[in-house]
């Protein structure tokens, strides 16, 4: 019996996120903590789930106000390093009227980048059932090799591996760069969470379908899903493919940290039925509960802190329909 249902590499920072104006008309910025790998944790934390991270952060009041958030909210925090040396990673999030984002990120180098392949605690990897990691650690060289070793320990250890791009322009050298690291992560898992507007960069397909098959003929992912914002989301799985419909909200404030609730909430359903006895039913209760938790979470300044319990989310579905 594993330790850990889903283990987590990669970025924890502050997103700054913008709060309206103050009384002189200047940008109010809220510092929520953040960070793409630790809001599916969260998630999967309030779906019942032990989870831990691996990661590292600057002992500023940042770094450590992120440690003790990831302590509230029960994420396992063993093997993310505090960096006497380092400044803890900072995003300034822009919203715009339709809860659409722009990121500045304070990185150059954050203590994210920093972390090295020696400091990854591989036992705690190889007691995950799944292991879960995106790009943001793939954006330099030490980071990356980091990253590496950890993927290849947790297919060492049968562990389900689970990748979201989350492609971040500005944090990269050149897109070229981008997707030559999406391309390895594609090349590692069993779980795929990607975007509309990821798939239609990496592939060039304007349609997601084609854009999915490309992928499938060219990677052997048995389960992609694809988060398309105001449309949905859909799955394909084996010979299937699976759509749900959005949960419109008029009170949708920002869509930060929205995709990773999907993708943490797709996850619990991947612990509960396994990946290999999926069908078109399981797969549409999967997108449906993802679609809801997603669409509270917009509703909700930052994500890490604020993810929905299973309770609510079902109660969500129930009230809509």
């Amino acid at each position: 019996m594993k330790k850990f249902d889903v283990t987590a590499l990669g970025e924890l920072l502050i997103d700054f996120t913008d709060n309206g104006k103050s009384a002189q008309g200047n940008t109010l910025f809220e510092a929520n903590p953040g960070g793409a790998p630790c809001n599916v944790l969260a998630m999967l934390n309030k779906c019942g789930h032990p989870t831990a991270f691996i990661g590292k952060v600057g002992k500023d009041i940042f770094g450590l106000k992120l440690k003790s958030t990831l302590e509230e909210v029960g994420i396992n925090t063993s093997n993310l390093i505090v960096d006497e040396n380092a400044r803890t990673t900072l995003a300034f999030v822009q919203t715009f009227e339709d809860g659409d984002r722009d990121f500045s990120f304070f990185r150059n180098p954050g203590a994210d980048m920093l972390l090295t392949a020696q400091e990854v605690d591989e036992e705690l990897i190889r007691d995950s059932r799944i292991f879960h990691f995106g790009t943001l650690s793939m954006t330099h060289d030490g980071v990356r090799e980091a990253t590496k070793r950890a993927i290849a320990v947790a297919k060492e250890s049968g562990a389900v591996i689970s990748f979201d791009p989350n492609l971040r322009p500005p944090l990269w050298n050149s897109l070229e760069d981008a997707k030559v690291q999406v391309a390895y992560g594609l090349g590692q898992c069993d779980v795929l969470k990607i975007s509309d507007n990821e798939i239609q960069w990496f592939t060039g397909e304007e349609d997601f379908d084609a854009g999915i098959a490309k992928l499938r003929k060219e990677y052997d992912i048995p389960l992609i899903l694809l988060s398309m914002g105001r449309d949905g989301s859909r799955a394909y799985y084996k010979d299937l493919k699976v759509e749900a419909a959005p949960f419109l909200q008029e009170s949708t404030i920002e869509t930060t940290g929205a995709g990773d609730t999907f993708g943490g909430s797709c996850l619990h359903y991947i612990l509960k039925y396994g990946l290999d006895d999926l069908d078109e039913s399981r797969l549409k209760e999967m997108l449906t509960f993802a679609n809801a938790a997603a669409s509270i979470v917009t509703t909700r300044k930052g994500a890490l802190r604020v993810m929905p319990e299973i309770e609510e989310v079902e109660s969500f579905i129930q009230s809509r329909n």
